[in-house]
């Protein structure tokens, strides 16, 4: 899953980051309106954590533009104000769900993993296929029962391959969903994650490269 943070406070929006991150999900970050508008015009997101105070743009008016273009990313957005006329307000414009400051990270996470899984096909909250199973929640990878110790970025890629349901995954899209735009697009890391993922999977091999395409499991 790929997540836009837009929070101006650079300290919160940098632990946010982090913090998403490890949950094994590529996060890029902007300070400001203009910021969020601009990285969602060349990446598309699946979930943006949107703060509604923003300088350059407001971020009501940010989700309001996304809204018009029919951006798909799901919207939470992050406010002081806790009220529910503010929440109201919020919902109206678009956002999809709403979370007062402070909060509680492990409440942020899960309604960004909830809002992930609408952002497409609906998926379900263990995925499960050829004899693996992957809960993103506990980050825990089994297969046929025996567990399966990953880094962030193998669990990520396999959350991508197992959330296609047997569909070719490019390259090009796995770099797009399990990293972040400080990413080479010509770099190899994909090819060699996915050699460490195979590694780690066992006998018979469960990923299939399609040559040319991309990769199946």
């Amino acid at each position: 899953m790929r997540v836009l943070v837009v929070e101006d406070e650079r300290v919160l929006a940098d632990a946010i980051a982090t913090g998403l991150r490890r949950e094994t999900l590529a996060v890029d970050v902007a300070y400001d309106g203009a910021g969020a508008l601009d990285r969602a015009s060349v990446n598309e997101y699946d979930v943006i954590v949107l703060d509604r105070d923003l300088p350059k743009v407001h971020g009501d008016d940010v989700c309001k533009q996304l809204v018009a273009q029919r951006y798909p990313a799901r919207i939470i957005m992050l406010t002081a104000a806790g009220e529910l006329d503010d929440k109201v307000e919020g919902l109206s414009i678009g956002a999809d769900d709403y979370l007062a400051k402070p909060f509680a990270f492990a409440e942020l996470i899960a309604r960004v993993r909830a809002l992930g899984r609408r952002a497409a096909a609906p998926l379900p909250p263990v995925l499960e296929r050829a004899g693996i199973t992957l809960d993103p929640a506990r980050r825990e990878v089994a297969r046929d029962g025996r567990p399966v110790e990953l880094t962030r970025k193998e669990f990520a890629v396999l959350e991508v391959l197992l959330s296609a349901d047997g569909a070719v995954v490019s390259s090009e899209h796995l770099l797009e969903k399990a990293w972040d735009e400080h990413i080479d697009p010509f770099t190899n890391v994909v090819r060699v994650t996915m050699m460490t993922l195979r590694k780690k999977l066992g006998e018979p091999p469960v990923i299939e490269t399609v040559p040319g395409v991309g990769y199946r499991l």
